[in-house]
């Protein structure tokens, strides 16, 4: 029966065999379970052969390479160094560029031994934090560019994906995911876009998320739309802001709210005031009650032109309530000189009281005729005032001579020395 020997840490085929006294070719033709000689495992019962007294050193040394397979393996292991069955070299020069074919040259290049000398160098404990550090570097990637692209996805869906593109350099320097939407309502292009968040923020009211801001948006425009008011007040920008929102939103005004005051406005402005609305039509054929609500929901913030429009309007209804009539041209010279609709409808309202005997007493004396321009020149203090002054005291001035002092009507209306009081 074989001896054998256990294989202890630190044991080689080649160190066994020559402790055995056989050659390295004998112990591994002994062991035929060994498929890689150059590595053998603590615990392993490996046969040591028989040794044979008669073997020649030159067959011992022929023995060591018994077929071209070894001979393969052991270039392999030794850079290119291959001995023949003669101990000669096929390829002599070794790694270090010396020549190698001595049975010390390949124990040195003992594929075995470097085996093992390379596993002792081996560092297992650092290999493994080297390679869980880089797992754990492209996880956190990963889960970097799935946080970046779930919240991409979510401002897409309102038409705000390019505000999410601003914050892509996060990707790339390390921030953790969680940080994302705090960085990205740190950006001035966020806070723009939702810039009625800082005016509730300051009236103790809590910021809307940007779905509901968006929603709530959509709600307003909708509510425009229906009362067909003008598309200026719900227009987008490139970032889908609409800055006419921004001072319902900052108020916390509700679709409901807001609708209830359009209902108002349309209820006082185009219903209630049938003569302003008649001269709005008479003067701007094109303007539509839209445009009409606009100005009454906020006269402040209206289009200009729209505000114009209904200035120059009302001062013709306040005109017609008194009787008399105007032209869009004059209206809008009275508007140039400050006449709104308070003041034309007192201003109106003392012409149309004396404008017909005033034009009656100049037709008497053969004055010049005291018509509505002229008494419009003195009430709202055009050009030309004094003179149109002059002449309705002038023809006063007759009627009183001619009556001493009495006039056709009552006194108190000769009394007054103003524009109207005729």
């Amino acid at each position: 029966m074989a001896e054998k020997v256990k294989v202890k840490s630190g044991d080689t085929m080649s160190a066994l065999a020559k402790k055995a006294g056989v050659s390295l070719a004998d112990f591994i033709a002994a062991n035929p379970q060994i498929t890689n000689p150059n590595l053998i495992r603590p615990g392993q019962f490996l046969n040591i052969p028989t040794a044979n007294p008669t073997a020649s050193t030159t067959d011992s040394a022929a023995s060591i390479r018994p077929d071209a397979e070894y001979d393969e393996k052991m270039a392999a292991a030794t850079g290119g160094s291959v001995v023949d069955q003669n101990n000669s070299t096929t390829s002599n020069v070794d790694n270090d560029g010396t020549f190698a074919g001595s049975d010390k040259d390949v124990q040195e290049l003992d594929p075995v031994k470097e085996g093992k000398e390379a596993i002792d160098a081996f560092d297992v404990e650092k290999y493994t934090k080297d390679y869980l550090d880089k797992v754990t570097e492209a996880e956190k990637d990963i889960e970097r560019k799935s946080a970046f692209n779930i919240l991409k996805m979510e401002f897409e869906q309102y038409g705000l994906g390019s505000l999410v593109d601003k914050i892509s350099n996060l990707l790339t320097d390390g921030t953790p995911p969680a940080e994302f939407g705090l960085r990205l309502r740190g950006t001035q292009e966020y806070k723009d876009r939702f810039k009625a968040n800082e005016v509730r923020l300051s009236k103790g009211l809590s910021a809307l998320s940007p779905a509901d801001y968006v929603a709530l948006e959509d709600k307003y425009q909708d509510i425009m739309r229906n009362y067909d008011l003008p598309a200026s007040y719900y227009t987008k920008d490139e970032t889908g802001r609409q800055v006419g929102f921004e001072q319902l939103l900052g108020n916390d005004v509700s679709s409901t709210e807001l609708e209830n005051r359009i209902i108002t406005a349309k209820d006082r402005v185009v219903n209630a005031n049938p003569e302003v609305s008649k001269a709005l039509k008479q003067f701007y054929p094109d303007i539509t009650n839209g445009d009409i609500l606009a100005y009454a929901l906020d006269p402040k913030n209206a289009l200009k032109t729209i505000q114009s429009k209904v200035t120059a309007a009302e001062i013709g209804g306040a005109a017609m309530q008194s009787g008399l009539g105007t032209s869009l041209a004059r209206a809008e010279e009275l508007q140039k000189y400050g006449v709104d609709k308070a003041s034309a409808t007192e201003g109106y309202s003392v012409i149309g009281s004396g404008l017909q005997r005033g034009s009656e007493l100049a037709a008497i004396y053969g004055e010049s005729p005291y018509a509505q321009a002229t008494a419009e020149s003195e009430v709202f203090k055009l050009t030309g005032q004094t003179e149109a002054r002059k002449q309705r005291q002038k023809v006063t001035g007759l009627e009183k001579a001619t009556f001493g002092g009495q006039s056709g009507v009552t006194s108190g209306a000769l009394a007054r020395d103003r524009a109207g009081g005729i």
